[in-house]
């Protein structure tokens, strides 16, 4: 059942996400009509990134370990970017993983990045929604293996937050949770202080505001940070729990990292709408997972 949870979470994840590149790489023209009548193209392969990439290796250890090692994730991550490399990944997933894979311990290519600073981006979050459906009904080890997950590629404490964070807020919901505020609240309860539980605390004040409002107030992932992207993902997933469509056309609205921000949302909104939830042609048009 816990391996269920986790791979409906992928499908989640996966899909949006491939939503999210389709729309990311469509052309501002191409998006201002898909936007406008909330129609995608048919019979599309739509390309996942390293948001469903680097998931994948996460569903993998959880299935393999009973939760999450970081060794062997970090080796996963690495083998997994080393066999496709052009899937997105960002400037210091690049050297991080290449780093892995020539053999540096994950523990030291993660925090000698940005100046010895380590990555507060937005990578620990794309890809730890199925942490949160596999540990559903018990909060401390989503925590507990959120932060694991994030540490081979981030050093940094607002990173790591931003892995809890995605995850809290999935496992809140595959555990039930309907209530937009009561999902924002436990989120902000859980994850580490800092920018991204910062953001996560002002979005509720602005559950009725619409996404583009949000957006100007939290980011939108343009930045390619935590805190620049997980509050308003997590915000569009609890204003839309029962819309997964809606939820990703609220996403692509706002721009910036579209796939990335989707991906977060998909990967929460699912546990709330099952498989049956998402658009049967949009889960047709995806790039099979491996």
């Amino acid at each position: 059942m816990k391996l269920e949870r986790a791979r409906l979470a992928l499908e989640g994840l996966s899909v949006a996400d491939a939503f999210g590149e389709q729309q990311l790489h469509s052309g501002p023209a191409t998006r201002e009509l898909a936007l406008g009548t909330r129609t995608m193209p048919r019979g599309t392969n739509w390309k996942w990134s390293d948001d469903t990439a680097m998931a994948v290796s996460i569903v993998e250890t959880l299935a393999l370990h009973d939760g999450i090692d970081p060794q062997e994730l970090a080796t996963r991550f690495a083998r997994r970017y080393i066999a496709q490399p052009a899937r997105g990944y960002g400037r210091g997933a690049h050297t991080v993983l290449a780093e892995i894979a020539q053999g540096t311990p994950h523990e030291i290519a993660a925090a000698q990045i940005f100046h010895g600073q380590g990555s507060c981006g937005n990578g620990g979050g794309m890809r730890s929604a199925p942490i949160g459906a596999y540990f559903c009904d018990d909060l401390a080890a989503v925590v507990e293996h959120a932060a694991r997950s994030a540490a081979p590629t981030h050093a940094h404490a607002d990173g790591i937050a931003g892995a809890i964070a995605i995850a809290v807020a999935a496992a809140r919901v595959f555990a039930g949770e309907r209530d937009p505020r009561g999902l924002l609240e436990a989120v902000v309860k859980h994850t580490p202080r800092g920018p991204t539980c910062d953001g996560v605390r002002r979005s509720i004040a602005m559950l009725r505001a619409e996404p583009i409002t949000v957006a100007a107030e939290l980011g939108n992932g343009s930045r390619v940070l935590a805190s620049d992207t997980i509050p308003f993902a997590i915000w569009c997933a609890a204003t839309n729990l029962a819309d997964y469509a809606g939820a990703l056309w609220a996403c692509a609205s706002v721009g910036g990292d579209i796939d990335t921000t989707c991906a977060m949302a998909g990967g929460i909104i699912v546990g709330a709408v099952g498989l049956k939830g998402i658009p049967a042609e949009w889960h047709a048009a995806r790039e099979p997972l491996p």
